[in-house]
């Protein structure tokens, strides 16, 4: 495969609105972070600020006690710990990294807004439909720069390959076919120490209930928490898809969902969805028990055809023969996180807006939710829906 790369001429952040800044900052000026929901993913993105550098953690929250003593080790123990996540919104900060489960993620965010806190805020933004509103008013309504966790924004390949799109190298493109396969089988708990974990603070607004392992650690596949793979997986490529076609709502949505293999799950581990939009379909098919081909993107126009993963993409050409064929690809070399971290940085500095804003987020989330609707009422949703 030939390396062809299409590279951009523009920065997609250049016309980006400008708001008004809390604090003046210099170009060297160190940023202080603090850290709310310190599990697996929160260490993710922790390494990927680690790479861009230019911030101190000044505190970290998490509902239970060993995740907090590894965020405080790993920066030389000097940032305070928290169990209550407005003691950290009080702190003079300049902006909170929030990777609390999703049903938590609207309340924090919103409170961080209005202490005056930039937000840097994991997908999918919202835990319900109705929380969009509330989240984008939160925003628009503040000085505040949000960054949504949808961090294909800021990849290269995919930055490139939505410019392809949407310049009309693949023609007219009809159908967008998006599928991600994990095994969540490999996948063990570990068990949880009680006497540091506040179980009754992590459920929050969710209804009260035991104490669960299986609900700690895969909380996403829990209605009261999350939304399954259609708001944990196929957010990722829906929030692509509606960017490279710039339409961020569908008109039709249903789904077959089945738990085959993790039976004690609310969510279906088994997945196939579909939604219409103006002028085009998107389709979806994963499971979490075979995690063979990973996840993925195929956008088929009239003229060709672009499959795009977190690897790179390949565009191959209608009536090229397969020696032809890819006529162009692209591979990254870099994880995305990085440079959506870095972007996020500089927008608190700069006062823009982020390459993901909170409508992009929003609209990601929606079109994971109406599918899962769909699938709970067991019918086919079409949107908006009539009063």
């Amino acid at each position: 495969m030939n390396l062809k790369p299409n590279r951009r001429s523009f920065l997609m952040a250049a016309g980006a609105t400008a708001v008004a800044s809390t604090r003046a900052f210099g170009a060297n000026d160190t940023l202080r972070i603090g850290v709310i929901g310190a599990g697996g993913r929160m260490r993710d993105l922790l390494n990927a600020a680690d790479q861009t550098g230019g911030f101190n953690v000044v505190a970290v929250c998490d509902v239970y006690g060993p995740r907090r003593d590894e965020v405080r080790q790993r920066y030389g123990g000097t940032p305070t710990t928290h169990l209550e996540y407005r003691e950290v919104l009080d702190l003079p900060l300049d902006a909170v990294l929030i990777a609390a489960p999703d049903h938590w993620h609207v309340r924090i965010a919103t409170d961080a807004l209005a202490a005056g806190k930039d937000v840097y805020l994991e997908k999918p933004v919202t835990h319900t439909i109705e929380e969009g509103a509330k989240l984008t008013h939160a925003v628009r309504a503040s000085k505040q720069v949000l960054q949504c966790g949808m961090q294909q924004r800021s990849w290269s390949h995919f930055r490139d390959a939505v410019d392809m799109i949407q310049g009309g190298s693949l023609g007219r493109v009809t159908q967008i076919r998006t599928y991600w396969w994990q095994n969540y089988g490999n996948f063990h708990p570990k068990p949880v120490d009680m006497q540091q974990l506040d179980w009754k603070l992590w459920l929050g607004a969710a209804p009260d209930q035991p104490f669960s392992l299986e609900k700690f650690y895969r909380w996403r596949w829990y209605w009261n928490f999350g939304g399954g793979a259609m708001t944990d997986l196929f957010t990722h490529w829906i929030d692509v898809a509606q960017w490279a076609m710039k339409s961020d709502e569908p008109t039709l949505a249903m789904m077959l969902g089945d738990r085959y293999i993790f039976t004690e799950w609310e969510c279906p581990d088994t997945v196939q969805a579909a939604m219409r939009y103006p002028g085009f379909d998107v389709v979806y098919e994963g499971m979490m028990s075979s995690s063979v081909d990973d996840g993925g993107l195929e956008f088929r126009g009239t003229e060709g055809t672009l499959k795009i993963d977190r690897g790179g993409f390949a565009v191959f050409r209608e009536g090229a023969s397969l020696a032809d064929n890819p006529v162009l690809s692209e591979r990254s070399y870099l994880d995305g996180t990085v440079s959506h971290m870095a972007n996020f940085f500089e927008c608190v500095k700069s006062r823009k807006d982020p390459r993901a804003p909170v409508e992009a987020g929003v609209a990601a989330a929606r079109a994971g939710q109406i599918a899962n609707l769909a699938y709970r009422r067991n019918t086919q949703i079409a949107w908006p829906q009539k009063a």
